[in-house]
């Protein structure tokens, strides 16, 4: 069967822009290294008061004989989410769950929690759904690195989180790597590894670089060492030639890169361990994931250059679809391939956890509600969760800028989104100043999302219409992606 979403019998999904079938030349990862000198990233991720396990499922129609369902999972940086979609595209359950605070040597043990809410969202899954699931897609946080032992697949260090800096090893990368290429940024998956392969022992290790989607769907296959092209970005895949660049093949750490496939194309069966325990089929697929950012422009359905989709979760991730590659490390900004198109785009640091350490969800809704979206604020801010910024300007010396606060809740607040609908326009501006597609039309995702009069302002802001995204959930895109890779089997 061809692997695309075109098929006409994904009738919800017709023009969707996907990935073409591609798998790179099949780089050989050699053994790897390590012991880690990097501290660990305590989390300043946004901590919603809801349950921690909660679910829909759609029952009103029952499953027809040998139909197929496709899973996808997002790990965002506060929690996770699963969708179970059929082939038209219809949501037939969906649950998330938050991070469960393992804490170990006073910090949080990520490793620990990420795999008990993988496992915690496949026990969510109905019963009664899982023997129709043919293909299981994860996203994860852009640039959160993980080094792990190439033989048993064990975390050798504490994980590196996609927004922890490694400034000590900008110089190292900027002196090998092409001026103002995607790498040469602080917090880039590159930086990380030298900042790794710089401790005393690394080199003595046998060690594998991995991403956090490719470590969690090794959790599911089994497979060491595989990764895909939008996670490879940032430790310097180049997904238009497909391969690693030889300025990175010729590094003595290069040994530890994984070998990379396109997004949404097929790994292996599910370890036969995880089949039984769960009661998934004897054909079920895992199949190569992507970014959380990627997946929710997926789940967005933005179409056409000139479209875009603005994630507004813990954090502000923009994508723009476009016909010309653009990449300048600069200001942060970076292109994802996405078929004969490209994804460019950003990721700052402000967004809806800065909100969350100000405001409680209730006080949020309410006092949105008294905001006159027409009425522009003046009050100018800049909102970030703590030191540190990457785009549309990569500082990480920028001090958040929250003051001077108004006696007025309602007028403290609309700064802030008005504020942030700043930063968001500034970005879409800088892509059109290096040569990107200019916008059109902007698409909403994330928990921003809901907020009508946030939108409001942001269409005055950005001076274009926007609208929220018919699918807001990254799990949707992955689950996608889970389907394309069964439709090519």
């Amino acid at each position: 069967m061809v692997a695309s979403l075109y098929s006409p019998t994904c009738s919800l999904l017709l023009r969707l822009p996907i990935f073409q079938k591609h798998t790179s030349d099949q780089y050989n990862a050699r053994k790897l290294v390590s012991r880690s000198s990097i501290s660990n990233a305590l989390d300043k991720s946004e901590r919603r008061p809801a349950s921690l396990r909660a679910g829909k499922v759609n029952m009103d129609v029952d499953l027809e004989v040998e139909q197929r369902l496709y899973l996808g999972l997002d790990f965002g940086t506060s929690g996770a989410r699963y969708a179970l979609i059929d082939k038209e595209g219809k949501i037939r359950a969906e649950g998330k769950r938050e991070y469960p605070l393992y804490m170990s040597e006073e910090t949080i043990d990520w490793v620990k929690s990420w795999r008990s809410t993988l496992f915690g969202l496949l026990e969510d899954i109905p019963v009664s759904f899982r023997p129709a699931v043919a293909s299981i897609s994860i996203d994860g946080t852009s640039a959160t690195t993980m080094i792990v032992d190439s033989k048993t697949g064990e975390s050798l260090c504490k994980p590196l989180l996609y927004n922890q800096s490694c400034p000590e090893a900008l110089p190292i990368v900027k002196a090998i790597a092409p001026a103002n290429h995607t790498v040469c940024s602080g917090s880039s998956t590159l930086c990380k590894l030298v900042s790794w392969w710089s401790s005393s022992d690394a080199p003595n290790i046998s060690a594998v670089l991995l991403h956090q989607a490719d470590w969690l769907l090794w959790l599911l296959h089994g497979k060491l060492g595989v990764s895909d092209y939008n996670n490879a970005l940032k430790v310097g895949y180049d997904p238009e030639v497909e391969s690693y660049p030889p300025w990175l093949l010729s590094q003595p750490y290069s040994s530890l890169l994984p070998r990379v496939q396109a997004p949404g194309t097929t790994i292996g069966s599910i370890k036969e361990s995880i089949r039984t325990q769960f009661g998934f089929p004897e054909d079920c697929v895992i199949c190569t994931g992507t970014t959380d950012s990627i997946a929710a422009f997926l789940a967005a359905r933005a179409n056409q250059p000139g479209k875009a989709v603005t994630s507004l979760g813990s954090t502000l991730a923009i994508k723009l679809l476009s016909t010309k590659r653009v990449e300048d490390a600069r200001f942060g900004v970076y292109s994802h391939r996405l078929d004969d198109k490209w994804l460019v785009g950003g990721a700052s640091n402000t967004g809806g956890a800065v909100l969350r350490q100000i405001f409680t969800d209730d006080q949020l809704e309410k006092l949105s509600q008294q905001i006159n979206p027409a009425e522009t604020s003046p009050l100018d801010y800049y909102p970030l969760q703590d030191v540190g910024e990457r785009f549309p300007v990569a500082d990480p010396k920028m001090e958040p800028r929250l003051h001077p606060r108004p006696e007025s809740d309602v007028e403290y607040l609309h700064g802030i989104l008005e504020s942030i609908a700043r930063i968001e326009a500034n970005g879409y501006n800088l892509l059109k100043e290096l040569g990107a597609t200019p916008v059109e039309e902007v698409f909403t995702a994330g928990g921003g999302s809901k907020n009508e009069k946030w939108i409001k302002i942001r269409e005055r802001v950005l001076g274009l219409p926007v609208h929220k995204a018919l699918q807001t959930e990254a799990a949707y895109g992955a689950a996608l992606l889970a389907m394309k890779g069964a439709f090519a089997q």
